[in-house]
């Protein structure tokens, strides 16, 4: 979902692998998804269509009310024992920066050039500043936000890792059927990054 110029092979070592099919959905046609939409609503993808969803670095782009909405598109085009795997940015890590007085000093470098907190905070200004609106960031999450949206969400089963500077990410990997804690801690070790 909003999978930009990525493909499969640049989301996680485990959807790498060549039994997963790849489905691209994104807003922006540029990018050339076999999909085009917005999360919040994805009537281009048929219910219970697919085994898993890699939402990364997208949910950030919706407004907060806007989130829920998505969430419950990513659970419509899920099989039922499909699950998510989600990763955004953590405001927690980020605002340290902040406080520190480092808004618009390089927190990391990117293949697109220096990111700063500002950056991480309100979306790539660079991009923006070329017109593509589509980077701005509208809401946020710490870890514990995050869980609890997805809960809200009905993904009741839900791993989280945050990995502090010089990555500023959180990832969850969350599932709507039952799943035990060891299946759940396997899932999230085949897809969050080591």
């Amino acid at each position: 979902m909003g999978c930009g110029p990525v493909k499969k092979e640049e989301t996680t070592s485990e959807f790498a692998k060549d039994y997963w099919a790849e489905l691209r959905f994104d807003i922006d046609p540029v990018v050339e998804p076999d999909l085009i939409g917005t999360i919040t609503d994805m009537i281009e993808a048929e219910s219970n269509s697919v085994d898993a969803v890699y939402s990364s670095h997208n949910i950030e782009h919706l407004y907060a009310h806007e989130v829920p909405k998505a969430l419950m598109e990513f659970k419509r085009v899920l099989k039922t024992d499909g699950f998510c795997v989600i990763t955004c940015p953590d405001l927690q890590e980020v605002a340290r920066l902040v406080a520190d007085d480092r808004l618009t000093e390089t927190a990391y470098m990117s293949p697109a050039g220096p990111i700063t907190p500002l950056d991480i905070i309100y979306g790539f200004r660079m991009s923006i500043s070329e017109g593509n609106s589509y980077m701005a960031h509208r809401c946020g999450f710490t870890e514990r936000v995050l869980r609890g949206t997805l809960n809200s969400a009905g993904f009741a089963y839900v791993a989280t890792m945050k990995r502090p500077q010089p990555y500023f990410d959180l990832w969850a990997v969350a599932c709507l059927d039952p799943i035990s804690p060891e299946k759940l801690n396997d899932l999230a070790l085949r897809h969050f990054p080591s």
